[in-house]
């Protein structure tokens, strides 16, 4: 969404949007490679959210490994200084639940 703002010249008006979401959800945090300028752009949308608005993320990768698929040591910093502050963890544990009905379906 961000990337088309970028191209179509709507990016304030979309990050001013995104700002004022309740909540916003980032499903699948981390799930493919973060390319330069998203890294920046994720800054101001999180900079924006910090402290006044909630942000749930989902994410296969755990919380430790987060700095590093960031892929820029001062950004990452930032962006999860704002994010890990006064946030709430929840690890789930045990088989994935896509992959267990998967199995029972095969089975029946």
């Amino acid at each position: 969404q961000l990337r088309i703002a970028h191209g179509d010249g709507s990016f304030g008006r979309t990050l001013q949007q995104l700002a004022k979401v309740d909540v916003l959800v980032l499903d699948d945090w981390a799930l493919a490679p973060l390319e330069e300028g998203a890294r920046h752009d994720l800054l101001e949308v999180i900079d924006d959210r910090a402290g006044s608005r909630s942000t749930i993320l989902t994410s296969q990768l755990p919380i430790e490994h987060w700095h590093g698929w960031i892929n820029d040591p001062t950004l990452a910093d930032a962006i999860l200084d704002r994010l890990v502050h006064n946030a709430y963890r929840l690890t789930m544990k045990g088989e994935s639940l896509r992959r267990k009905k998967a199995e029972e379906q095969a089975a029946s």
